[in-house]
């Protein structure tokens, strides 16, 4: 790893934490999540609003000559971890993170990529890539789509993330990359673990889209935004993380077994300790691999790996303890444990398996596999 990693938070990382999370406490609190949800229809397009247009948080990665706030991946993962702390039903990380890293390693002086950069800087549109989740960065890019000429697609992918709140989808076909606007397609909802990140089945019968890149350049931008979108998650995983573990201290403070606090137990002690001590841990590793994407340090790949690799399992830890250490209360729906287990759950498998990230480091570090 490079020895001029910043892991520290700068003051303007900090304001921009307190206004996200001022705004996610007055329009995402756990009540008004699970009515949302029950409602089948998790976006809050409202809240998306304030966040994307009103706080600026959209437009993070995107330069300032192209409409956006100029900023990097240390901004964009702040925002992150505060959206991971509320399991916030919005497309940040499908629409400001990856499909904005895919248009920006496009040519930007194409008009229509120009075009769509800024509306989504200012949060007026949103773009979502026609891609599953679980596709790491490193695993083999299959192409489904293909181009019957003059941009007519037709192909079906699964999986896709926040498809349903899209406007315009990017689609990778055997031609090139494709903008294509959502009312083109057809999008059947899927049944996810994670009720807060939708996932639907996107099929293109016939569909028309503007071509933005070739080939080549279509597949070296969407292996881009794949690393910069699995570096970044391991930021939503610690903020998912740190919110367990903040509840839980709580929870055991307050509840009583036997006319005494349950935390002042020592077996419950050392469980929460330990808990910390991941999260501590996971906080160093999520805040290198930001840093490491925004200064395009060389070993980036490696710090991307590493921070998947262990904030995975941290915050599905977090959460199962958040959910055992509630007791009773915690197995119910009311309380908002299960939306972080769901999560985290669902987190653990997008963008790459801790599984697949260890094999990453390992190749990185050229040691073999047993």
């Amino acid at each position: 790893m490079t020895s001029s990693l910043d892991l520290l938070y700068s003051e303007t990382e900090e304001e921009l934490r307190s206004a996200v999370r001022a705004l996610l406490a007055d329009r995402c609190a756990p009540a008004a999540l699970l009515a949302r949800i029950e409602s089948g229809t998790p976006h809050d397009p409202a809240l998306w609003n304030t966040l994307a247009s009103g706080i600026g948080a959209a437009g993070l990665l995107v330069p300032e000559k192209l409409g956006g706030q100029g900023a990097s991946h240390r901004e964009a993962a702040v925002v992150l971890e505060e959206l991971g702390r509320a399991v916030a039903p919005v497309p940040y990380l499908t629409s400001s993170v990856l499909a904005t890293a895919i248009l920006l390693d496009c040519d930007c002086q194409h008009a229509a990529v120009a075009g769509l950069l800024a509306e989504l800087a200012a949060g007026t549109l949103v773009s979502v890539p026609v891609l599953p989740l679980t596709l790491a960065p490193g695993a083999p890019l299959a192409v489904v789509v293909r181009d019957a000429g003059d941009g007519v697609l037709s192909g079906t992918v699964t999986a896709v993330a926040d498809a349903a709140a899209a406007d315009v989808l990017l689609v990778l076909a055997d031609t090139g990359l494709y903008a294509v606007p959502a009312a083109e397609v057809r999008i059947a909802p899927q049944v996810p673990l994670d009720l807060t990140r939708p996932l639907a089945a996107v099929t293109l019968d016939g569909a028309r889209g503007t071509r933005l890149a070739d080939p080549a350049t279509a597949r070296a931008a969407i292996a881009g935004a794949l690393l910069a979108g699995a570096g970044l998650l391991a930021s939503e995983q610690l903020g998912l993380a740190q919110w367990c573990l903040s509840e839980t201290v709580a929870h055991v403070r307050t509840r009583h077994q036997f006319n005494r606090p349950i935390g002042s137990f020592q077996a419950l002690k050392h469980r929460l300790a330990q808990l910390w001590l991941d999260v501590a841990s996971a906080r160093a590793a999520a805040r290198a691999a930001a840093d490491a994407l925004a200064t395009s340090a060389p070993d980036a790949p490696l710090a991307v790996a590493v921070a998947q690799a262990y904030c995975s399992g941290v915050a599905v830890r977090a959460a199962e303890e958040c959910v055992q250490l509630h007791g009773g209360i915690g197995m119910t729906w009311e309380h908002p444990a299960h939306l972080y287990l769901k999560r985290a759950k669902a987190d653990s498998l997008a963008l790459g398996t801790a599984g697949h990230h260890r094999a990453l480091v390992a190749d990185f570090a050229e040691l073999p596999a047993p």
